[in-house]
């Protein structure tokens, strides 16, 4: 079936019939006009953004913003169109999705079904797609010039799709497979519950992923038809926005767009508007209460409240969520906090339609909490009753406003595929002059609208959500397809005006004017330098600085490592240390809550070694955050209320490992058995469930009792600076360690052979994951397993997710840790077997070794350079190489170039020595771990106890 619209002819073809002087008339009439059209056209941008901007309307109404990075080294395009989930026909949700799906499955022009994803896959890129309610999106990313290639095959399946009939049958496994994948996750459950509860008029009630059930396929009910069908009744070219991004010319990603993009039809259709309420009105207030399957306690509060979308000038609700959702002193987060009721808060739109939206309040609860909940409802309302009454003001609007500014003054680029993603996502909500300020812009103090938002947050207009798990619900609902037990019952407005404990309540107030908003934002002098240089040890302590101001921005990122042998002795000592940093954590988070709003950032994390402390930013005060930070990390303050709501929160997590998907338990399984310096979730809950608070306070008191401290300091600070910051850290934290050297952790070699391990889980699905290792942490070795997983992964997922149908969760993919190479092969089946899985392992290894046969040189340069594209990935923002540079001082690579030497090594790969490897590791399985769910093997215990034997890998 032809559906390609008429091609684009430029203006300029009459010309050439015109006299010469008529002709030179028109033409600079015609630049000018053209010059004006796109001036006009051009998005206001960052002051700090060098990319050159273009939006541009084809004939057939499609919109597209292109973006041109002269310095670009990948390339991404993304397409939005306005058509989602709440497009379903009610027979047969789940099609939007649907067809999401085989829109990657051939067209026309390119009809192999996996020629899309083997192409954007050699040259060095990755795809996908998502269905939202009201969009559904499409994006890649690749070399850069490879970029007319890749968008010729994706404009392809927006103009002439096939919908293959056998493909159609066969990628309903896929979606079904999906589905059931997540059928055990509490947050897909929970979602259920909030569809089942919505106005069954609103289209929001609709199942919308799909299965095999919705998207039947019989004589009596064809599926393909209504494929059909749907798109030609949905998508239309003036309902997809575009964005595309490059190093090319402005002129050049124009021609390259309205050359492919212009042939998808414009049928000319509108976008489905909600205009139905997406909770009845008549039916609040009211608490849905939903049972969760993991430790996991939600308190929500949702307020239904009209589309913000067109207020994005203004931003009421962010101004209204912001004091809302602030975790200051006073503040509702800290009262509950520090009372022991809750240990997190966030709030802002939950949802917009376009017509409706909810604003939502989402507090994690403690298990105290849990029990106090309908206590927190009235606290709420004194709190939203303070914002109501003292919250309006336009000192806090300046504030805000001015720290939105300045985000957007110093704003950093993000990678080619986020950035094409969010472009294209907004070009349907704001217009192009808009489009790249319209996330920060708050033009002008609008109280009347902040009003008109409280006025929406009564007791009146509330919709509660309570998801914990063994809730007892007597003779609940059953959502239809996820099976979530859940029961709605009226709340009474009195209820939720009474009066919340007075203790609780007169804690409460609103934020006080920021102390961190920064005030010097000038560039230090000097050159960027090509890597960090070393200050020596003075003190005991590594010092390593890096004066780098390439992205034009007064930030900087501090690092501080310290690594002590105290945290990693037994399971008990890594409890113990999580606890600890919790401890740190919790008694700044008030504090700390204010720089966090003006662009300082910081967090504080265990790892094998030991405790680091990142902090970043705006350098002007960052060293006052740090202070702070130090003097915690040198005598956190331990309570034994915070000690028990930690300890139970880390019980928590390590119970809930068990109910994860269970490919994530094999592949946990995997990492834990072969790091060194790490225990099993049992071994680490036994010791959370034995540790007392006197045991933590006698180990916060030890852990810096021996230390090997390392700082790097990065960014637009001076050498100075990084040697006072060194001094500030020996001065507080310090002075009394004795220091040592804490050596690095290993992964250990795997026995000869492979060793199979089953787990038992709880999951309809059937877990698989192979894991081979290689014999060392060459660059060599390393090469050879990134280049075959490069060329492996691909006609993997082709044979074993789209020919064979074993699963939606299917891939191969480098497995390294620790610079030790290995291949990962992981599916995920809910109608497989793992005997299953692994038979067609094996027989997709013994089929791809005549792939591997008849690799020639121009192939394995291709490939080769997807991966090197890879490795050297540009950096884009301060923080990306900040982290480089931290990971090459954690292996103690002084000299900074691990990149470029994988890089050599990668380029030196030759044909035999990929199959070699490929023979060893995956037709042999010469140290291979085959962990699965179900069947038989090894228990996870003596597994583990046959790894725990073996030494390291070898470093050379």
């Amino acid at each position: 079936m032809d559906i390609r619209g008429p091609m684009h002819t430029s203006s300029l073809t009459n010309v050439r019939r015109q006299s010469p002087a008529v002709k030179a008339l028109t033409l600079m009439l015609l630049l000018l006009c053209s010059t004006l059209s796109i001036a006009a056209q051009t998005p206001t941008k960052s002051p700090n953004d060098n990319n050159e901007y273009r939006f541009v309307e084809l004939d057939n109404g499609l919109r597209a913003i292109l973006v041109s990075d002269k310095g670009a080294d990948k390339a991404a395009a993304s397409m939005n169109v306005a058509v989602g989930s709440g497009d379903d026909p009610k027979e047969r949700e789940g099609l939007s999705h649907f067809l999401e799906h085989m829109l990657f499955l051939g067209t026309e022009k390119y009809p192999e079904p996996g020629e899309y994803q083997q192409f954007i896959k050699s040259h060095g890129g990755r795809h996908n797609a998502f269905t939202a309610f009201r969009n559904t999106n499409y994006f890649f990313d690749i070399q850069a010039n490879y970029l007319e290639s890749a968008l010729d095959r994706f404009a392809q399946q927006f103009a002439a799709p096939l919908f293959t009939a056998e493909l159609v049958d066969r990628e309903r496994n896929a979606v079904h497979s999906e589905f059931s994948a997540k059928q055990k996750e509490d947050g897909r459950r929970f979602y259920s519950v909030k569809k089942a509860v919505s106005n069954p008029e609103h289209a929001f009630h609709q199942f919308a992923v799909g299965n095999l059930t919705t998207l039947e396929n019989t004589d009596e009910n064809p599926l393909r038809p209504d494929l059909v069908e749907f798109w030609e009744s949905h998508y239309s070219a003036n309902l997809m926005t575009l964005a595309v991004y490059g190093p090319q010319p402005l002129d050049k990603l124009e021609a390259m767009v309205r050359a492919r993009f212009s042939a998808i039809e414009n049928r000319n259709l509108a976008a489905k508007v909600h205009s139905t309420s997406l909770l009845e009105p008549h039916k609040l207030p009211a608490k849905v209460s939903a049972e969760a399957i993991k430790d996991v306690r939600n308190l929500s509060l949702s307020f239904p409240i009209p589309s913000q979308q067109k207020n994005y000038r203004t931003k009421p609700a962010s101004y209204i969520a912001n004091l809302l959702g602030h975790e200051g002193s006073g503040s509702l987060f800290d009262v509950l906090k520090s009372n022991g009721l809750a240990d997190s808060l966030s709030a802002g739109i939950g949802m917009d339609t376009g017509e409706h939206a909810t604003l939502d309040i989402s507090i994690a609860l403690t298990p105290e909490g849990l029990s106090r909940h309908e206590e927190i409802l009235p606290l709420a309302f004194e709190y939203i009753d303070i914002v109501r009454e003292q919250g309006i003001s336009q000192q806090r609007f300046k504030e805000m406003q001015q720290l939105a500014q300045l985000d957007f003054r110093f704003r950093e680029q993000s990678e080619p595929m986020h950035e094409v993603m969010r472009l294209s996502s907004q070009l349907q909500d704001y217009p192009a002059d808009d489009l790249l300020s319209a996330p920060w812009l708050m033009e002008r103090y609008a109280p009347d609208q902040y009003q008109a938002i409280l006025n929406q947050l009564t007791p009146e207009n509330l919709m509660v959500y309570l998801l914990a798990p063994k809730q007892e619900l007597n003779n609940p609902n059953l959502t239809q397809w996820y099976e979530a037990p859940w029961k709605i019952e009226p709340l009474k407005v009195e209820t939720l005006q009474a009066k919340a404990p007075s203790a609780l309540a007169k804690s409460l107030r609103l934020p006080k004017p920021n102390p961190f908003v920064p005030e010097n934002l000038t560039m230090v002098a000097g050159t960027t330098m090509s890597k960090p240089e070393f200050l020596g040890k003075p003190d005991g302590m590594a010092i390593w600085f890096a004066r780098d101001t390439r992205f034009n921005t007064p930030k900087a990122n501090v690092f501080f490592s310290l690594r002590t042998p105290g945290a990693r002795v037994s399971a008990r000592s890594h409890v113990l240390t999580r606890l600890l940093v919790d401890s740190i954590n919790n008694n700044l988070n008030a504090w700390a809550y204010s720089a966090r709003l003006a662009g300082l950032d910081y967090s504080i994390y265990p790892h094998l070694r030991g405790i680091t402390v990142r902090v970043g930013g705006y350098n002007d005060k960052l060293h006052t955050l740090m202070n702070r930070i130090l003097i915690q990390v040198s005598a956190p303050e331990v309570t034994r209320q915070r000690f028990e709501i930690a300890r139970q929160n880390l019980m928590d997590s390590l119970q809930n490992k068990a109910k994860e998907r269970p490919v994530a338990q094999t592949s946990e399984f995997i990492q834990t058995a072969v790091l060194q310096d790490t225990w099993s979730t049992e071994e680490k809950l036994r010791a959370a469930q034995e540790v007392t608070l006197d045991e933590l306070m006698s180990f916060a008191d030890a852990l810096l009792a021996e230390v090997d401290p390392v700082l790097l300091a990065h960014g637009n600070i001076t050498q100075a600076y990084a040697l006072n910051l060194a001094q500030q850290i020996d001065a507080i934290v310090l002075g009394k360690s004795e220091f040592v050297s804490v050596e690095r952790s290993r992964v250990r070699e795997l026995p000869a052979g492979e060793m199979q391990v089953s787990l038992s889980v709880d999951h309809p699905d059937t877990g698989y994951t192979l894991y081979t290792q290689g014999k060392n942490t060459s660059f060599e070795e390393r090469a050879r397993f990134r280049l075959l997983a490069q060329i492996i992964s691909s006609p993997f997922y082709e044979e074993l997710r789209t020919t064979r149908q074993l699963g939606y969760i299917v891939y191969a993919t480098p497995f390294e840790m620790l610079e030790t190479p290995a291949l990962g092969f992981v599916v995920q089946s809910p109608s497989a077997s793992q005997d299953d899985i692994d038979q067609a392992v094996r027989e997709f290894a013994e089929g791809f070794e005549n792939t591997l046969n008849n690799l020639d040189e121009k192939r394995l340069k291709r490939e080769k350079q997807a991966v090197i594209s890879t490795i050297l990935e540009q950096d884009r923002q301060l923080g990306e190489i900040s982290g480089r540079y931290w990971r090459e001082i954690d292996r103690d690579s002084d000299a900074f170039d691990s990149r470029e030497q994988l890089v050599k090594a990668v380029e030196a790969v030759s044909i035999d020595a990929l199959k070699t490897t490929f023979r060893e590791n995956l037709l042999n399985r010469g140290k291979a771990l085959r962990v699965v769910t179900g069947g038989e093997g090894l228990s996870a215990s003596e597994a583990r106890e046959l790894i725990l034997q073996q030494p390291p890998v070898t470093a050379k």
